[in-house]
């Protein structure tokens, strides 16, 4: 399969929420006003089977995803991005390597949380690469803020880890910043609460052209303690 394969299942006029083949669909500007009712992790629209939910915001093309969740079967995993040209990489590769495991969810990533993800459900959660939105006037577009930490926070099981990586040293302290507002979330590293290498970890698009432009990765994990 190629991404081209995959088409919009609907005109931007008709936009609605919809589950289908491996892909759900919150669209942008789109007030579903309690009409549409999430199945839940285990129903067969989305992974059937109960195993442990592992997320990743910010997926991309979905190479480091994809590669997860074909080295770990016994968890199910779930790539939320917002872009469509994307989320049809992330699905030609869900076909071509046959993963079913692999779910993905085309919407924006706070929203889709607090809308709709149940509480206590989720295993882990890693934000891959964030745009760090790097002047000031934009930070509001930035993922990693406050109030989607405490969406994390609540889908998240006792003891779920949250993992943050970026290029961006600024961007870094600011996550740094919001995880120490938030008492139920402890840093996994001693301060300055980040490494700079993570064995095993896995690669993406990203980390790849970063590191080819000479610039040093930062690793951060936070375990829910509440």
């Amino acid at each position: 399969m190629k991404p081209d394969d995959l088409k919009r299942p609907f005109q931007w006029v008709n936009r609605h929420i919809l589950i289908q083949d491996r892909i759900w669909y919150v669209p942008d500007q789109y007030e579903d006003q309690g009409q549409f009712v999430f199945p839940g992790w285990t129903h067969p629209q989305t992974f059937a089977h109960e195993r442990p939910i592992c997320i990743e915001y910010c997926s991309g093309n979905g190479a480091w995803i994809a590669a997860k969740a074909q080295a770990n079967p016994q968890q199910n995993w779930v790539a939320v991005e917002l872009k469509f040209e994307r989320v049809r990489k992330i699905w030609a590769k869900i076909k071509n390597q046959d993963l079913s495991n692999l779910f993905v969810i085309c919407g924006e990533g706070h929203r889709v949380t607090q809308n709709y993800f149940p509480s206590a459900s989720v295993h882990s959660v890693f934000i891959n690469f964030p745009d760090p939105w790097p002047k000031n006037r934009h930070a509001k577009h930035r993922l990693v803020q406050v109030a989607f930490v405490r969406e994390i926070e609540r889908i998240l099981q006792p003891h779920g880890t949250l993992t943050l990586v970026t290029d961006d040293p600024a961007y870094s302290e600011g996550m740094i910043h919001v995880m120490q507002q938030i008492a139920g979330f402890q840093s996994v590293f001693e301060a300055p609460y980040y490494v700079k290498e993570y064995p095993d970890y896995g690669t993406s698009y990203f980390e790849d052209l970063w590191r080819q432009k000479g610039k040093s990765i930062r690793y951060h994990a936070f375990r829910k303690i509440s």
